[in-house]
């Protein structure tokens, strides 16, 4: 059986949310978190989408699903699908109604630490200094 093939679902906040809601803002945690469990099941990742209240039929949602190149959506929990869709609701009826999985990884989000929010501040403020985030 061919290995499913995985688009992550990630959600974009700006980076003024970072002490409120800092797994939000930190899209490389939720890709992490995604990436983990899809491992944990065998499955690959094609592609990390980031969205914030993107409505549920934009095209660019669906692309990778009607080109073949993705089977099933995940995102690293309810929270962040709150936040880079519109509306759950719609998204979750349109995944039924196209036969798409839609899963969540099912961990709890990190506790962040004045350390860790401080990585994901000096890593979002400073892509064009060439900063990698390493």
């Amino acid at each position: 059986m061919d290995e499913l093939r995985v688009a992550v679902i990630s959600s974009l906040a700006p980076l003024e949310d970072l002490d409120a809601d800092p797994f939000a803002v930190d899209t490389r945690g939720q890709h992490a978190v995604c990436a983990r469990w899809a491992a944990d099941r065998g499955y690959v990742v094609t592609r990390q989408l980031l969205f914030y209240g993107l409505r549920f039929d934009h095209c660019g949602l669906w692309a990778d699903i009607d080109a073949g190149q993705a089977d099933l959506f995940v995102a690293a929990s309810p929270h962040v699908l709150a936040r880079a869709l519109r509306s759950v609701e719609e998204f979750t009826a349109e995944c039924e109604r196209r036969g798409v999985r839609l899963e969540t990884a099912g961990h709890d989000e990190p506790r962040y630490t004045s350390a860790m929010k401080a990585e994901v501040h000096r890593r979002l403020s400073m892509p064009t200094a060439g900063y990698d985030g390493t």
